[in-house]
């Protein structure tokens, strides 16, 4: 074992992954002088914090406060977003989001965190909520399957398509 702080250095682990795979381009905290470990650091961060706002705002909804799960459910949504930035840049995340592979997951997940806001504003219902939700996240899910060679078509398969 040539290194003792484990399987998790990333500094180490740093030389065997190539800078295309993770960490193309100029991210978008480049002038911050970040490392490639202190931008996976940030990536996972904002990732959690994204989760735990969506997560507060799910609460907020079994609680009945809509407005409160609306806002907070979205700004969970879009820290988690943000988290890409610290890996490839948010000009490069919107290049690839917008490809044809991924342009109709894509439109579907943000137009369903606009309908969020319908459901809790307009609407004002909990249901419908849940439902774009549920659909947001079948959305997201198709567009990062997108990402994983064969990953859409092994999905089909398993449910029969």
């Amino acid at each position: 074992m040539a290194n003792s702080k484990g399987w998790f250095n990333l500094e180490a682990a740093g030389g065997g992954i190539p800078d295309t795979q993770f960490f193309e381009g100029d991210s978008a905290f480049k002038f911050l002088g970040l490392t490639r470990t202190q931008r996976l650091y940030g990536f996972i961060g904002c990732m959690g914090v994204g989760f735990l706002l969506s997560l507060l705002g799910a609460i907020f909804l079994l609680l009945g406060s809509l407005t409160s799960f609306a806002f907070l459910y979205a700004l969970g949504t879009v820290v988690s977003l943000l988290a890409t930035g610290f890996l490839i840049g948010f000009g490069k995340q919107l290049q690839m989001m917008f490809k044809p592979v991924r342009v109709a997951a894509t439109i579907i997940f943000l137009v369903s965190i606009g309908l969020i806001f319908v459901g809790a504003f307009v609407i004002r219902q909990g249901l419908v909520c849940i439902i774009f939700v549920i659909v947001e996240y079948l959305a997201y899910t198709w567009y990062t399957l997108s990402y994983i060679p064969y990953a859409r078509s092994a999905v089909l398969k398993v449910f029969g398509m």
